[in-house]
């Protein structure tokens, strides 16, 4: 079946979950981020990936806020845009990913009562406000890992529910997908039982989570993959022929052309503690910062808040934004612009959902819904 999928991205950052979804051939109609960096950067990447503006347009700052969203002329505004595109098209979803770090076992742990914790809540309501036919929640394992976020995702779920949502969820692993990282998240999908109905799919659905893996964990994370070695400036090291390549940082380092790409020179140069990062072995990220990458290996979870520094497996410093990127899977295309901040790039990064990920959620629906799109290509 042909259909236009309608997306109502919120939380949106720089693009990476809506990137995804886009080039699998959903159409993004209406992107939410409340922090203008992120928004510039978001607008700045679609320039240069030639992509063009979403239809209903961009909406940063306080205009923005998912707060007002929920009360006042902000959500007419907003339910109207949706019944609009539901006029014009067939299906109409909702993806995002709150502020995670009240959440997250190694940020604040604040949960539903942090500033960032509130925002999912907030996500929810709209959903609940404006009933999509789908949507997608995606944030970190600490929601389910922890016993008081864990009662709070269940809460949220149960509004879902009674407002006629099927759920399914899962917490998945990027590298499953060909991302070089080792990043955990829950992703829960909900569709609503009177879409269900009309595209003849029974509420007792089996969701298609595996379909699209092509990594299993059980078989990733049980490769021979180095481990640790002597730290050499300029080394060379063959790729070891038992371990799949794609999957290490060195081979996208490599299919991105980092050192040629716009963001190859935007890496934090410390005034004191380069004599330090010669000292740490190559694979040794044991550590909760100063972790060294191994060229040969994937990289741990993209996180570089919290004073977490990641160092270039075989430089004298931290990774770059362009090997950053990289790591996300984003495409050797997409760069950050020049003027945003080192903070704001690497916070950026590390927030996005990596892109081969999104990728493969947004194919997983597809097929899900038995719907045909026309990929889009970037260059």
């Amino acid at each position: 079946m042909n259909d236009t999928i309608s997306i109502f991205s919120f939380f949106s950052g720089s693009g990476f979950l809506d990137l995804g979804f886009e080039t699998t051939g959903y159409n993004i109609l209406y992107v939410n981020e409340i922090f203008p960096p992120f928004m510039s950067a978001y607008r700045y990447s679609r320039e240069i990936l030639q992509l063009p503006s979403p239809e209903y347009g961009y909406h940063q700052g306080e205009a923005a806020d998912v707060s007002k969203l929920i009360a006042g002329t902000q959500a007419q505004q907003l339910n109207e845009l949706v019944k609009s595109s539901r006029k014009s098209n067939n299906i109409v979803g909702f993806i995002g990913g709150p502020p995670c770090p009240d959440f997250s076992i190694g940020g604040k742990n604040k949960g539903h009562l942090g500033d960032n914790g509130k925002l999912s809540a907030s996500y929810i309501e709209l959903i609940y406000q404006n009933l999509p036919d789908f949507f997608l929640f995606e944030n970190v394992k600490g929601l389910w890992r922890t016993i008081k976020h864990r009662l709070f995702f269940e809460e949220l779920k149960i509004k879902l529910q009674k407002a006629g949502y099927i759920l399914t969820e899962r917490l998945i692993n990027s590298i499953e997908y060909g991302v070089p990282q080792d990043r955990d998240r829950i992703i829960s999908i909900g569709f609503n039982s009177h879409f269900l109905e009309e595209m003849g799919i029974e509420d007792d659905f089996t969701f298609p989570w595996e379909k699209y893996i092509l990594y299993p964990q059980s078989k990733v994370f049980a490769y021979p993959w180095n481990t640790s070695q002597p730290f050499k400036e300029n080394s060379i090291i063959p790729c070891p022929n038992n371990i799949p390549e794609q999957l290490t940082v060195e081979y996208w380092f490599r299919n991105n052309d980092v050192l040629n790409h716009p963001n190859a020179k935007h890496y934090f140069q410390p005034r004191a503690g380069i004599t330090k990062f010669a000292t740490i072995n190559e694979g040794d990220d044991s550590k909760k910062s100063f972790k060294r990458l191994h060229r040969w290996r994937y990289s741990p979870t993209a996180c570089y808040g919290n004073n977490e520094v990641h160092l270039h497996p075989y430089k004298v410093r931290r990774i770059s934004v362009a090997e950053a990127l990289a790591i996300q899977s984003l495409p050797a295309g997409f760069s950050l612009p020049e003027n945003m901040s080192l903070t704001n790039m690497f916070k950026t990064v590390g927030n996005g959902v990596p892109y081969l990920a999104a990728k493969a959620l947004a194919e997983t629906i597809l097929d899900f819904l038995g719907t045909e799109v026309t990929n889009k290509k970037i260059p």
